[in-house]
């Protein structure tokens, strides 16, 4: 990672950051990864917490690891806190972002599931599970957009947008395992093909 920032926190900020991840949990339609976009303009555009390398970084490390996917969001609360003071307030930052971003879907999610256990066989309810899926979908291909073009590519990259078009409709269409789907990217990019 590169060399933090100096940032001056006040309360103010600190309630800010928690503000901004409690109204993204209620948007994390699919996983906190969607709202990745966001939280972009937000940290990095809007407010200057974190530089492009820094957002990159975490979600990289985050999607790397093994564990929940919602780790990324503990590692920008933390890189946040680390820019506005060190470790103490690295901590702060964690806490802050993954309490904000786990207490209203959580109990929205407990909530509503429970509820549509009880009317599973509503056709509204079948008809709001069906069209929960392109909503995913389309929030995924927004993060995927912002994480490239972050990296500077372009059209000149056309080699990798085509093979992750084919690698979608490979996954869309068959029963491939992924880790094969992995393997074949790999060796693509070891021999310089991608």
């Amino acid at each position: 990672m590169t060399e933090p920032l100096h940032l001056v926190f006040g309360a103010r900020d600190w309630f800010d950051l928690f503000l901004h991840y409690l109204s993204l949990s209620l948007l994390s339609i699919g996983g906190a990864i969607t709202t990745a976009p966001d939280m972009h303009r937000f940290l990095v555009d809007k407010q200057h917490w974190l530089l492009d390398s820094q957002f990159n970084a975490s979600i990289g490390i985050a999607q790397a690891a093994p564990g929940p996917n919602v780790l990324f969001i503990a590692l920008l609360g933390w890189n946040v806190g680390v820019n506005a003071g060190g470790m103490l307030t690295g901590l702060l930052g964690v806490f802050l972002a993954m309490l904000g971003i786990l207490i209203p879907s959580t109990t929205l999610t407990y909530l509503t599931a429970q509820w549509g256990h009880r009317n599973r066989e509503l056709r509204a309810v079948r008809a709001f599970k069906q069209g929960l899926a392109p909503i995913v979908v389309s929030l995924l291909i927004a993060t995927s957009w912002i994480l490239a073009g972050a990296n500077g590519s372009s059209l000149k990259d056309w080699p990798v947008w085509l093979l992750t078009a084919v690698t979608a409709l490979i996954v869309w269409r068959s029963n491939i395992h992924l880790l094969w789907l992995l393997a074949a990217g790999a060796l693509l990019g070891w021999f310089g093909l991608i």
